[in-house]
């Protein structure tokens, strides 16, 4: 018998309790075989020997934006910019780019703004106006829950029309005068989303493409797409065809995971003992359902977003943020509108995946699952809370009752800690982005990176998730510190659970996927994480990524 690979190295963690490490696996067919004595004297199509290299299972991304991302790495990178007029010299150079392509009413777009990187500030919309000269105009905020605008675009989406309302779950922010900003918060964006959408398949193709190779980079071998198809979030009403596309022609170089928004939803009718003998839910066309698909790209939770973003205090909390006096944030609708939607999907078969990043959207999120799951019963694969960002100790005890999967991006820790730690102040300090809590409590937790949000280099998640860090190098909650194992298995096992996918993933055992990450060293061992290199990146018993060449 002849393989088609036999991959080498000094340590092979596998996550796998029974056969915990080896230094040799075998694949045939893009799944694993055997290790070590399994595979002894049997030769291989190709071999790879990584030497004195860490080999484990392949990372997984929980939650990402991968389209978004792709989408915007051709933006002005807001990210790296600091101080307003650095940031009108960037919006300034973008209009001459676009001036001299003969162009004068293309959009200006840019991403990853953060006021934080600008002493609180936000641009003078006036300012802009003056530099974008009749270019529309969307910058979209680091969280993705606002974007910065200017009059142009105001003017095109009706937002200066005598007798305009916000749309609901959104604001478009207006000064004391009631003149608009430009700040544009949560579903107001879908205002200006209409003028773009939909992006061409092609588009999202070469958007996907961009991105997956990037995440080969960085070990990343699966994701999960936290919301297609509809919403602010989606980019076009037929975005899963370009996930297919994609994968058909090889420019899909990571495992897709596809949560669909549940705009995307529509109400379902069947047999009267369908959707647990009520006769009709909420689906896709002809009764599709989460884990739909094959091994490229399947279909995952749907994604229901219950609040906004804690950087932009539009999170739902019960208590004011601090500096805040009165605000709370806000819900994005009703939750009797959440309450219909979210039962008619789940027993239409979607496991629900409810954005909640403050306290008060999260009991919401522990509601519904509560009831979905009690009516209906409890699926395979669990139910999650997006974020889980400002999580009571009662909400974490809760959610191990009701074995959810729960995603905090360690990541923002040393992204920007410091600024969620001001925005809640010290009494609440300790609820954010948990780590050691959820596990102890029997709760999954699964790692994620909720790129562009921060970056998807797992590895600084990682570290944070072990060190807890901030970007001012204080200690952000240093109780919820988790050891560098549970912070592998974030990315792997865990991760592979929350998503359902635990059968072909996330650990490496005969009859699983080959996907493998290699590490300069053992992240279990490691002095820092954070500090390792990735040396190549396997998916599928095939090479998606070799720094060596």
């Amino acid at each position: 018998m002849k393989l088609d690979l036999i991959l080498t190295a000094r340590e092979i963690l596998t996550m796998d309790p029974a056969r915990p490490t080896a230094t040799a696996v075998g694949v045939l067919h893009g799944r694993i075989v055997g290790f070590d004595d399994e595979i002894a004297g049997l030769d291989a199509v190709t071999t790879l020997d990584f030497g004195n290299a860490c080999v484990t299972p392949g990372l997984i991304d929980a939650h990402c934006h991968t389209s978004w991302w792709g989408l915007g790495l051709a933006s002005i990178d807001l990210s790296v910019v600091r101080g307003l007029d650095a940031l009108y010299e960037q919006v300034a150079a973008e209009v001459a780019r676009l001036d001299e392509l003969g162009d004068p009413e293309a959009w200006v777009h840019g991403t990853g703004f953060n006021q934080a990187h600008h002493g609180g500030a936000f641009p003078d919309i006036a300012r802009l106006d003056e530099i974008t000269q009749g270019h529309p105009l969307y910058l979209r905020h680091t969280s993705g829950h606002a974007s910065i605008t200017n009059t142009v675009t105001l003017d095109l989406v009706g937002a200066l029309d005598a007798g305009f309302a916000n749309p609901t779950g959104g604001v478009v922010v207006r000064d004391a005068g009631g003149a608009p900003t430009g700040l544009l918060e949560e579903a107001a964006q879908g205002l200006v989303q209409a003028l773009l959408l939909p992006y061409s398949t092609e588009r999202l193709v070469e958007a996907l493409d961009a991105a997956t190779s990037r995440y080969a980079e960085q070990g990343i071998t699966s994701f999960t797409e936290a919301g297609v198809g509809g919403g602010w979030i989606g980019h076009s009403p037929i975005e899963v065809a370009a996930y297919q596309a994609a994968s058909e022609r090889g420019k899909l170089h990571a495992r897709a995971q596809l949560m669909p928004a549940i705009d995307a939803l529509r109400p379902l009718t069947g047999h009267a003992t369908d959707f647990a003998r009520e006769g009709e839910g909420a689906g896709l066309d002809l009764g599709i359902r989460a884990g739909f698909g094959d091994d490229a790209v399947r279909f995952g939770h749907v994604k229901v977003f219950l609040d906004g973003s804690l950087l932009g205090a539009t999170a739902a909390v019960t208590e004011d943020y601090c500096g805040h006096d009165h605000n709370t944030g806000y819900l994005l609708d009703e939750p009797a509108v959440y309450r219909e939607r979210a039962l008619g999907a789940y027993r239409a078969g979607w496991p629900l995946a409810l954005h909640a990043i403050g306290d008060a959207a999260i009991d919401l999120a522990l509601d519904l699952i509560e009831e979905a799951q009690d009516r209906y019963g409890r699926r395979d694969t669990p139910c999650r809370v997006e974020h889980f960002g400002i999580a009571r100790p009662d909400q974490v005890e809760r959610a191990g009752r009701l074995a959810v999967a729960v995603t905090p991006q360690a990541g923002f820790i040393s992204s920007f800690g410091a600024q969620m730690a001001d925005r809640v102040g010290p009494e609440r300090e300790s609820w954010l982005y948990r780590g050691r809590s959820v596990i102890d409590a029997g709760v999954i937790l699964a790692g994620s990176s909720d790129l562009p949000v921060a970056d998807n280099n797992l590895r600084r998640g990682m570290q944070a998730a072990v060190d807890r860090v901030t970007d001012t190098g204080s200690l952000l909650a240093p109780d919820e510190a988790i050891t560098p194992e549970e912070a592998l298995r974030t990315h792997t096992e865990w991760a592979a659970r929350a998503t359902g996918e635990i059968a072909s993933k996330g650990t490496l055992e005969r009859g699983k996927l080959a996907d493998f990450t290699v590490f300069s060293a053992s992240p279990l061992t490691a002095d820092r994480i954070a500090d390792l290199d990735i040396v190549a990146t396997v998916l599928g018993g095939e090479l998606s990524y070799d720094a060596r060449s």
